[in-house]
């Protein structure tokens, strides 16, 4: 405020002198009777406007830095560190790995973390666009380009560690993923940025609700809309292929459903949406529900099948989906109310205030409503999943901006401030098998004698 005031002064000031050399100069014009101003006014006065222009640079810079937010950073870095702890120890401790079905564990957190991450950040990306069309346009852009990356790295075309396969078959290629689903929360909740709020004054929380009502009606409408496909669609019986040997012809399982509202793993609506539209070649080949005790022996790991396995416990089903996608843009427009927040009000208490209300209440949500029946799931992205997600994500990013941007702790925190400053390379050459897999092309002799292969094994002895 200081720094504003005295911006504002010396400008006040600076009209206030060039005023007094225009009237300086037109006194001189009507005493001469001359068209041209004094060379001395004039240099003074392009001196005047360059000390100007160059103080108005620095203040715009400045302003400009000011602006990221550091615990926004933290946050981000503390999320790709938390899912490359649990992409490499998921295996080894059941507490890091995904829950097969219904339940929350650390690794569930992950991906909430980054769409309320999202949320936050377009709030300061598109918070006075100077031309909605041509943001719409770089909006669009940009989550093509998220939405073809992730199809490269998590389509099939990028090999998994220890497969040295290369390329896809277009005819099972993978069209969801994890950057699929951030791009499709991105756009959608970009858009709503640009184009869903109003020109209002805020100055209370009341205000702030005003002025974004429509985002928080679609969020309302999308969730509505989730409910009602979830337990009122019926699901029919449906069957998929297992191949086998490339000899002989692929084992065909049917799998019994014939009912509504079903949140099971076989008769979901959710699934079967990806099985119509997508197409169930191009799902994901290992559901997390074949961790659970009914489809294996090393529960909540993977393992070979009981013998009295259902018939669905080798169907693909793709754990990020298009109805499970539509509660995620929910959780991008919930950061996206934090990052209004932080544009609208300047003081840390009020920040924080406005920042715990909405919070508290996500997580009473959503416990309540899991012990309703509407049980916490991932896979599902159900709406109690959503509300306490998205409740963590604001307790931890509340914490990490009381540690960070008001006590100033940002030197112990300065390695997840690189990382989340890097968070997409990073996820691409740690979470997405890309620096493993190039070293695993240089090999001697035979491909399978490659610095990884030899690595995993020393370590399992």
């Amino acid at each position: 405020m200081r720094n504003y005031e005295a911006i504002k002064s010396f400008e006040e000031n600076e009209n206030d002198e060039d005023l007094e050399i225009g009237k300086q100069e037109q006194q001189h014009d009507d005493n001469n009777g001359s068209d041209q101003i004094s060379d001395s006014a004039t240099t003074k006065l392009k001196n005047k406007i360059m000390n100007k222009i160059v103080v108005d640079e620095c203040s715009s810079s400045s302003s400009i830095k000011s602006q990221r937010l550091l615990s926004l950073d933290v946050f981000r870095g503390l999320t790709v560190a938390l899912m490359i702890l649990v992409d490499d120890a998921g295996g080894l401790i059941p507490a890091l790995n995904h829950s097969p079905w219904n339940g929350l564990t650390i690794a569930d957190f992950v991906m909430p973390f980054f769409l309320f991450i999202v949320g936050v950040s377009l709030a300061f990306t598109y918070k006075k666009p100077s031309c909605k069309v041509d943001a719409t346009s770089k909006s669009i852009l940009r989550a093509l380009k998220l939405l073809a990356l992730g199809i490269f790295l998590q389509g099939g075309y990028v090999h998994r560690v220890n497969d040295l396969s290369f390329g896809v078959d277009l005819k099972q290629i993978r069209w969801m993923g994890v950057l699929q689903r951030i791009a499709v929360a991105y756009l959608i909740t970009a858009l709503c940025e640009i184009w869903l709020k109003r020109e209002d004054i805020v100055n209370c929380g009341s205000t702030l609700l005003r002025k974004y009502r429509y985002q928080w009606a679609l969020a309302l409408f999308l969730s509505v809309i989730y409910l009602c496909l979830l337990y009122g669609m019926y699901v029919p019986d449906w069957e998929y292929e297992v191949p086998t040997e490339p000899s002989k012809a692929p084992s065909i399982f049917s799998v019994k459903c014939g009912v509504r509202g079903d949140t099971g793993p076989a008769c979901n609506v959710v699934g079967m949406i990806d099985r119509n539209l997508l197409g169930i070649h191009h799902l994901y080949r290992r559901p997390i529900y074949a961790r659970m005790p009914e489809c294996s022996i090393n529960s909540p790991d993977y393992g070979p099948l009981p013998p009295d396995a259902p018939s669905w416990c080798q169907a693909p089903f793709d754990p990020e989906g298009l109805l499970s996608s539509v509660m995620a843009i929910v959780t991008c427009l919930i950061g996206l109310h934090y990052g209004h927040i932080i544009l609208h009000f300047k003081d840390h208490r009020i920040r924080i205030i406005y920042w715990m209300i909405p919070t508290s209440c996500l997580v009473v949500s959503g416990l309540v409503l899991d012990l309703f029946g509407m049980h916490v799931n991932k896979v599902l992205y159900s709406l109690s999943y959503t509300c306490l997600t998205a409740g963590a994500s604001g307790i931890l990013f509340v914490g990490i901006y009381l540690m960070v941007d008001v006590c100033g702790y940002s030197r112990m925190t300065s390695i997840l401030e690189w990382m989340g400053m890097h968070a997409l390379m990073i996820y691409v050459l740690a979470a997405c098998n890309i620096f493993p897999i190039f070293i695993q092309g240089f090999y001697w002799g035979n491909p399978h004698n490659n610095l990884v292969i030899s690595m995993s094994y020393f370590t399992i002895i």
